[in-house]
C-alpha cells in the first residue's frame, strides 16, 4: 500500500499540468478570437450615449482620439514619452516574447521601417513582458525601430489604448497624434501598406481622418475574407 507521502507529490504534479494546459489554451484561444480582427477609433461626438433616464453602467473601454500620454523605459532603462516620436507617420506595436503572432511579425515591421524612410514613418515597438526577456530576445532578433519596454505600465499602456492582453495589437497615428485604426492581431503587408499610405492620404490633404477610416476598415474586412478563403482553399487542396 502506498503512503500519503508519495501520492501527494503526483496529485501536486497532475494539478501543476491541468493549470498549465488551461492558461495555454486560454492564451490560444485569445489569439484565435484576436485574428483579423480590425477597431477604428471612434471620435467621442459618434460614440453612442447611454439615455439620461438609465443607470449608468461600468465604463467600457474605447480606442481614443489620439495619442494618449504615455511614459515607458527604452531599451537602456531611460523614461520615454510615446508622444516623442509623434508628429508623423507612426505605428505602435504592441507585443510579447511569448506571443508567437508577435515574434513573426517582426521581419515585416523591420522591413516597413526600412521601406517608409522617405513617408517619415515611424514604427514604436512596446513589449508588454518582462525586460530581461526581451533584451536576451532582441539580442537575437533585433528590431530596427525603437522599443520601449513595460511590465505592469506596459499593460497599462495597452489599456490607454482600449486595449488588454490581445497581443499583437498595431495602432496607426496620424501627423496630428490622432488615431487612424487599431489592428487586432497579426498584421499583414497588405495592411500595413494601405494604412501608412493613407496616413499619407491625410497629411496630404487627399482625405479627412474620417473617410480614411471608413476606407481602411472596410478594405481590412476584405482583405480577412481574402486571406481566410485562400487558406481554405489551400488546406483543401492539400487534403486531396
Amino acid at each position: 500500500m502506498k503512503s500519503n507521502g508519495s501520492v501527494a507529490p503526483r496529485l501536486l504534479g497532475a494539478a501543476l499540468i491541468v493549470l498549465t494546459s488551461g492558461m495555454v489554451g486560454y492564451f490560444a484561444y485569445r489569439a484565435r478570437v484576436a485574428r483579423d480582427a480590425v477597431v477604428p477609433a471612434i471620435p467621442a461626438a459618434a460614440r453612442p450615449q447611454a439615455p439620461a433616464n438609465e443607470p449608468a453602467g461600468p465604463a467600457k473601454k474605447v480606442v481614443p482620439d489620439s495619442l494618449p500620454d504615455i511614459t515607458l523605459a527604452d531599451r537602456d532603462g531611460k523614461p520615454t514619452k510615446l508622444a516623442s516620436f509623434g508628429g508623423r507617420p507612426l505605428m505602435v506595436n504592441f507585443w510579447a516574447t511569448w506571443c508567437a503572432p508577435c515574434r513573426r511579425e517582426i521581419p515585416l515591421l523591420n522591413k516597413i521601417s526600412v521601406e517608409r524612410k522617405a513617408q517619415h514613418v515611424e514604427i514604436v515597438g512596446i513589449a508588454v513582458d518582462f525586460r530581461e526577456d526581451v533584451l536576451k530576445y532582441v539580442q537575437k532578433v533585433p528590431l530596427k525601430y525603437p522599443l520601449l519596454i513595460g511590465e505592469e505600465d506596459g499593460l497599462a499602456a495597452a489599456e490607454a489604448f482600449g486595449m488588454g492582453m490581445a497581443f499583437p495589437f498595431s495602432v496607426f497615428v496620424d501627423s496630428q497624434n490622432r488615431i487612424l485604426t487599431v489592428k487586432i492581431g497579426e498584421l499583414h503587408e497588405d495592411e500595413a501598406n494601405f494604412a501608412f499610405d493613407r496616413l499619407r492620404d491625410i497629411d496630404n490633404g487627399v482625405l479627412t481622418r474620417q473617410a480614411a477610416q471608413a476606407m481602411v476598415a472596410d478594405a481590412f474586412r476584405q482583405m480577412a475574407a481574402d486571406r481566410a478563403k485562400n487558406e481554405s482553399a489551400e488546406s483543401t487542396k492539400a487534403n486531396n
